[in-house]
């Protein structure tokens, strides 16, 4: 299985990238994962936060084919803790899936044909972080979860 993680903008923050890409570099231990980054979208003065998502929603659904499992980023989605996050990534490696996809959308989150393509939607926190940090976190999450999947000390019980 591959996991990709789908995002919004670049992050910019040399810190959070020098974490993002350590954390990057511990997943290729236990699995194929890739991030893929859209650019941002210019929001002009005829571009409402509706027309912002549905643009952003087309450049998300090309990077995914039609076989792919898609999990959206979302403030609505099921909160899960650490141990029941890697659960959840092991039913999803059993499964026999080829590729999971995790999305994290823009400013003003995601357009009805995104929503509608999405398998389920996971949430990090009931609070709201920048898009940047929520990558950090994500990743480091999973992983968090091989850790814990493959019983080594990083996760402290």
């Amino acid at each position: 299985m591959k996991i990709q993680l789908i995002t919004i903008g670049k992050t910019d923050d040399k810190n959070l990238i020098q974490l993002i890409q350590a954390y990057e570099k511990r997943l290729t231990h236990y699995i194929s994962f890739e991030i893929i980054t859209i650019p941002d979208i210019k929001k002009g003065k005829n571009m409402n936060d509706e027309i912002q998502k549905k643009r952003e929603g087309e450049l998300i659904l090309k990077h995914i084919a039609p076989g792919d499992d898609v999990i959206l980023l979302d403030e609505k989605g099921k909160s899960f803790t650490s141990e029941s996050f890697a659960d959840f990534i092991q039913k999803k490696m059993n499964s026999g899936l080829k590729n999971l996809i995790f999305v994290i959308g823009g400013p003003y989150g995601f357009s009805p044909e995104v929503y509608k393509r999405a398998t389920d939607k996971l949430s990090l926190s009931a609070m709201t972080f920048s898009h940047q940090m929520v990558r950090l976190f994500f990743i480091e999450q999973l992983y968090r979860s091989f850790t814990i999947l493959n019983n080594e000390p990083y996760h402290h019980r």
